[in-house]
């Protein structure tokens, strides 16, 4: 009986929890390829619109060439004369130089606009003069001379290495001086005339003191060189 009053009662049995349900993940498919060709489109856009513009310049920089032959403007100095060149003993530098520079323009198409022209004369170094030249257009196929003069005096103040060369010099009878062009210059193609560039043209002299005969060696024609 007590059994059966045990079992009259509410029986549920043991607690079991119910199973729970699995977890879904969701993948979309392709998203890291298609990522990855989206780089590589722009990637090989990019790539192709710098071959397009490197191909366009390079090709308009052929033909201009075969329109137009460029050729480089030459510099000689083809004479120096210097009578004077001393430095005193309060490091006062007296000097009187008189040059004559060819400028050869050989293009058949191509002339030049010299808006402005400064030269400079320089000694183991150091500036001791400059002067103004006066601006020109060089047509075609055309020599022209400019003639810058330098004299004076000025204070300049060597080591001693430098008196060292200076010393050399003197006992040589030939300086070593060096004169450069500062321009600003533009070109002219048929009707169109570019922007200005601003070279240099570098001298490097062996000129012969002439005063009071102490050398006999002439002044050795000079070609010039051109840094951009």
């Amino acid at each position: 009986m007590a059994d059966k009053a045990h079992l009259n009662g509410a029986y549920y049995g043991p607690s079991i929890p119910p199973p729970s349900k699995p977890k879904q993940s969701f993948y979309r498919h392709g998203r890291g390829a298609s990522d990855f060709c989206c780089c590589g489109c722009i990637f090989s856009l990019i790539f192709k619109l710098i071959f397009s513009v490197i191909f366009t310049v390079g090709l308009a920089v052929f033909i201009f060439w075969l329109i137009f032959r460029p050729n480089r403007i030459n510099f000689h100095v083809t004479d120096a004369k210097l009578t004077q060149f001393n430095v005193t003993g309060n490091n006062n530098l007296q000097y009187n130089l008189a040059l004559n520079i060819t400028v050869r323009n050989p293009n058949k198409k191509i002339g030049v606009y010299y808006d402005r022209i400064e030269a400079r004369a320089f000694y183991e170094g150091q500036r001791f003069d400059s002067v103004m030249i006066d601006r020109f257009y060089q047509g075609h196929k055309n020599t022209s001379v400019l003639s810058p003069a330098f004299s004076g005096q000025q204070l300049i103040v060597l080591n001693a290495e430098e008196l060292s060369e200076l010393t050399k010099d003197t006992n040589s009878g030939i300086y070593s001086i060096d004169v450069k062009l500062y321009l600003r210059i533009r070109f002219k193609l048929g009707v169109i005339k570019t922007w200005r560039f601003k070279p240099r043209i570098e001298c490097d002299l062996k000129v012969p003191l002439s005063a009071e005969g102490k050398s006999t060696v002439g002044f050795q024609r000079t070609k010039c060189d051109l840094d951009l």
